[in-house]
C-alpha cells in the first residue's frame, strides 16, 4: 500500500469556547476549524486517507465539506481523546498491517504546515519507534504554587512543546495506548503512551505557528497565521 493514514480525534468533551457548537465546528476564515484541518492534511502528497473519530451524537459532521483527493472515513469516538484515537486505530487495523505507519493529528490544529508533515514522514520512515513534531521551549519556565506564588524557575534546557502530527506504527500505538490505560497512565498524547511502554520517540522540530485552538484568542491568531502562510506560497 502506498500512502499514509491520519487519525483525527474530533469527539470527546472538548471545550466549546462559550459557543453553541464544539470548537472544531467554529468558523475560521469562512470554513470550520475541522474543515481547515482536513484540507491541510489532504494537501500533503503522502497522505492517502483520514479517519475522523466523531461523537456518536455529532449533529454537525454531516454538513462538513470534505477535501478531495483522499479517502475520509469516520468512526465513533470515546469520551477521552485517547479513547477516540484507539477506536480509530482499531477500525484501521481491520484493513492495514500492524507495521503500517499511522499519523495522529489534533482536529483543532488547522495551521499545521504541509511541509512539516512531509518532513516528519521522511525523518521517521526508518526510525525504530516513531515520533512527533515539536518546538523547543523558548520562554523562561516557572513552577507556580497556590495563589500564583512562584515556587522556582525550571531549567528549560531539553524542554520541548509537543505538537501533532505524531507518527507511530499501527500495532505499536494500539498496544501502547491499551497498556497505558491498564496502568493508569495519564495519556496526554500518543507519545506519552508510547513512552509509558519504555520506548523513546523522536522529536522533529516543526513550525511555531502550528497552534492548537483552545481559546477565542487562539482562533483569531489561527486566522492570522493562515493568512500569513497563504502569502508565503503566493506567486
Amino acid at each position: 500500500m502506498t500512502g499514509y493514514w491520519v487519525v483525527v480525534p474530533a469527539a470527546g468533551s472538548g471545550s466549546r469556547m462559550n459557543a453553541a457548537v464544539p470548537k472544531q465546528y467554529l468558523t475560521l476564515l469562512g470554513k470550520t476549524i475541522l474543515e481547515r484541518t482536513l484540507e491541510r492534511l489532504a494537501s500533503v502528497e503522502e497522505i492517502k486517507g483520514i479517519m475522523v473519530a466523531i461523537a456518536g451524537d455529532d449533529e454537525h459532521w454531516a454538513g462538513t465539506r470534505l477535501p478531495e483527493g483522499v479517502e475520509v472515513c469516520t468512526v465513533v469516538g470515546g469520551a477521552m481523546r485517547h479513547q477516540s484515537v484507539l477506536n480509530a486505530l482499531r477500525a484501521l487495523k481491520n484493513n492495514l498491517p500492524a507495521r503500517e505507519w499511522i499519523l495522529v493529528h489534533d482536529a483543532a490544529r488547522p495551521c499545521v504546515h504541509p511541509t512539516d508533515i512531509s518532513r516528519l514522514i521522511t525523518a521517521l520512515g526508518d526510525h525504530e519507534v516513531g515520533g512527533l513534531l515539536g518546538v523547543p521551549v523558548a520562554d523562561t519556565m516557572k513552577r507556580v504554587g497556590k495563589g500564583g506564588a512562584v515556587m522556582g524557575s525550571v531549567d528549560r534546557d531539553g524542554l520541548w512543546h509537543a505538537l501533532t502530527p505524531q507518527m507511530f506504527r499501527l500495532g505499536t500505538l494500539i498496544r501502547a495506548i491499551e497498556t497505558a490505560q491498564e496502568g493508569g497512565c495519564a495519556i496526554t498524547d500518543e507519545s506519552s503512551a508510547v513512552e509509558y511502554t519504555g520506548l523513546q520517540p523522536k522529536v522533529i522540530e516543526g513550525r511555531r505557528d502550528n497552534i492548537k485552538v483552545t481559546t477565542a484568542g487562539d482562533l483569531r491568531l489561527a486566522g492570522q497565521f493562515l493568512n500569513c502562510q497563504e502569502k508565503e506560497t503566493a506567486p
